[in-house]
């Protein structure tokens, strides 16, 4: 019978602990952006939005196939 690969488990909570803020953080942020479009930092804000959210979902997606494969490998 196999058994759940704890270090392996953790490894995934930490992407998971990592990509619960930022996929806060992102959305507010462009909203911020696209609410300011006349400033001059928008396009700073604008991109650091973005890679915010495209991180969040990154570590969102290495979360879920390192729990999964902590689970059932």
């Amino acid at each position: 019978m196999k058994h759940t690969n704890k270090a392996l488990l953790g490894k995934g909570l930490k992407y998971f602990a990592g990509a619960i803020p930022l996929s806060g953080i992102g959305p507010i942020v462009l909203y911020s952006a696209f609410n300011n479009q006349n400033h001059p930092w928008y396009l700073a804000v604008l991109i650091f939005g973005i890679l915010a959210c495209a991180a969040a979902v990154f570590f969102m997606f290495k979360g879920i196939t390192t729990l999964v494969r902590s689970l059932f490998d």
